[in-house]
């Protein structure tokens, strides 16, 4: 954590010298800080780091004093998008730096818009990330709205080392360019498939439709207790694709796969079909923790949400949006390492734990 606060004294500060007044170092780090505290506003930020201004004195130089939170909203908008990233970047290697796993890695990829920072005639930033199977945001990538997703991927791809991963995406992901990127960074894919390819969607859940092909299929499930009823997932897999027509469009394609969820809940039935493609050879069970696995990225927004409200929070000025998103994140990736000494305790509750004791928790976190 310490390396992480020596990288803020890079960062290149635009304003005009004369004119500044608090370090933008300083002002990341209270924002850092604050998030980690419970604190989801500016005002909150501001509040924070008044309160607590002797123990940040002790990291940061604070030369005049707390900044106001105008000019905390106003400097956050001012740090560069490429900062915030290389930020992301240094998180990253310490996160990774003991890695010793055989196992390959999930990479979830889905996009979350920042409902708060549609304003009039201004969409709110849409915010492609990419979150591995242990629940960690490993990047991310800004675009202006939910159907530039196509154009961001390839690009959150190019900035992650994504070799002897797994990678999961929706069917708005599920294109060729993407799949050839995947494949020369020497990864492999689970992708879902839906009405975006129609045809390939279509020969899909034909194939699966037949009862003789679908027993002749690799085969898994699962039962489990799931929202107040019980959850069956079933899952299929096959390795006959010669007979497919767009085989050689989807560069590495080995496998199709199938997935039926079937939930009895209060008398009722209810059944899911998806359908999928894959550069996994034949292993079932692989397949179906690379489905499952999606989730998580899900998961990871849902925690955005009711971690941090950040729905809720209506900072219009893009940039400055985009730069809390980052922070939460780093903030959500601190809080699941954070041990606070209690067992069971949600990232939520550690927020709320640190809120208490600023100063003790903090000092425990920085010791990380």
């Amino acid at each position: 954590m310490q390396s992480l606060l020596a990288y803020l004294t890079q960062v290149e500060d635009r304003r005009q010298e004369k004119k500044i007044t608090h370090k933008m170092m300083d002002i990341i780090a209270i924002v850092f800080f604050g998030m980690l505290a419970n604190a989801n506003e500016w005002m909150e930020i501001w509040y924070f780091a008044v309160e607590h201004e002797g123990f940040l004195r002790r990291y940061l130089e604070l030369p005049s004093g707390i900044p106001s939170h105008d000019t905390i909203q106003r400097v956050m908008g001012m740090v560069s998008p490429e900062f915030m990233t290389g930020f992301r970047a240094r998180w990253n290697e310490m996160l990774c730096s003991n890695e010793g796993e055989r196992i390959k890695r999930l990479l979830a990829l889905d996009g979350k818009t920042q409902r708060g920072n549609a304003r009039g005639g201004q969409k709110g930033n849409h915010i492609v990330s990419a979150v591995d199977d242990r629940g960690f945001c490993l990047g991310e990538k800004r675009v202006n709205e939910k159907s530039n997703e196509i154009t961001a991927i390839p690009d959150l791809l190019d900035d992650l080392n994504i070799k002897g991963h797994i990678i999961t995406m929706d069917a708005m992901g599920t294109q060729t360019e993407i799949v050839q990127k995947i494949r020369r960074k020497k990864a492999d894919y689970v992708l879902a498939l839906k009405g975006n390819q129609s045809t390939l969607h279509e020969d899909v859940k034909l194939y699966f439709s037949d009862p003789e092909l679908l027993s002749r299929c690799a085969y898994t499930k699962t039962v489990e207790k799931a929202r107040a009823g019980v959850e069956t997932r079933e899952y299929w897999q096959t390795e006959d694709i010669d007979w497919l027509v767009q085989k050689k469009a989807w560069a590495g394609l080995q496998s199709l796969a199938m997935t039926r969820n079937t939930i009895v809940k209060d008398g009722k039935t209810t059944i899911e079909q998806r359908y999928f493609i894959s550069s996994l050879t034949l292993d079932v069970g692989e397949i179906a923790r690379a489905i499952r696995g999606h989730w998580m990225v899900e998961s990871y927004h849902w925690q955005l949400d009711v971690t941090f409200r950040e729905d809720a929070n209506r900072t219009l000025d893009r940039d400055a949006a985009f730069a809390l998103n980052i922070m939460r994140k780093l903030a959500l990736d601190t809080l699941k390492l954070f041990d606070i000494g209690r067992k069971n305790i949600s990232r939520k509750g550690k927020r709320f734990m640190i809120s208490l004791n600023a100063e003790k928790y903090l000092e425990m976190v920085l010791a990380m």
